[in-house]
């Protein structure tokens, strides 16, 4: 199993990195609808129309969100914890993505900057 972590800098406040998480018409803004989300622990969620899927397992709002990610036919769940911090007008979004099936690693490492944060750094900068 392997480990992805990245850091994205946000040209963005806090409160609309957190929106554009866990408000499932943001996440549809950014490309990752449809979606289903919100910012309750337990919640089941649905990105790209279930493609990706899992639990929230902690949530503090505007700070961290920590999920059970299933991708495809995995048997057991992922981890992806989401910290972010604000740094002057800017948010700072740190990813750890633990659990992920060695063959796979390599593809979501990629998925998740071109398609997830890359996308909504693009939306949330762009106003």
């Amino acid at each position: 199993m392997k480990t992805i972590r990245q850091t994205y800098s946000i040209k963005a406040p806090i409160e609309r990195v957190w929106q554009a998480l866990v408000d499932p018409k943001e996440i549809e803004g950014w490309g990752a609808g449809p979606a289903e989300m919100d910012d309750k622990v337990g919640t089941l969620f649905k990105l790209w129309g279930g493609d990706v899927h899992g639990k929230n397992v902690e949530v503090i709002e505007d700070k961290r969100l920590v999920q059970e990610w299933y991708g495809g036919d995995w048997p057991e769940p992922s981890k992806v914890t989401i910290s972010l911090q604000a740094d002057g007008d800017d948010t700072v979004l740190n990813l750890v993505h633990e659990d992920i099936p060695d063959k796979e690693a390599g593809s979501i490492d990629d998925g998740w900057n071109r398609y997830y944060f890359g996308e909504m750094k693009k939306y949330l900068e762009k106003g």
